[in-house]
């Protein structure tokens, strides 16, 4: 399975905030990461299901806000 989401995230300003989404969004098994801060995005590539709330709780718990999940 190769399945690709959009994930919006609000509060990230910097490098350390893009350092910080990533790993915590890389530390879920399936998922492999890459933040863009000017996009305010997320791209995710799934290669198992992963559900919606586990990604949302991994940003939430490294300080951000998830507007949407695209995919």
């Amino acid at each position: 399975m190769n399945k690709e989401l959009k994930v919006k995230i609000e509060g990230m300003s910097c490098q350390h905030c893009q350092a910080s989404v990533e790993k915590a969004l890389n530390g879920i098994d399936g998922i492999t990461a890459t933040v863009d801060i000017a996009a305010g995005e997320a791209t995710l590539l799934l290669s198992k299901e992963v559900e919606h709330n586990e990604i949302t709780a991994a940003i939430e718990d490294a300080g951000y806000d998830v507007t949407e999940i695209i995919g």
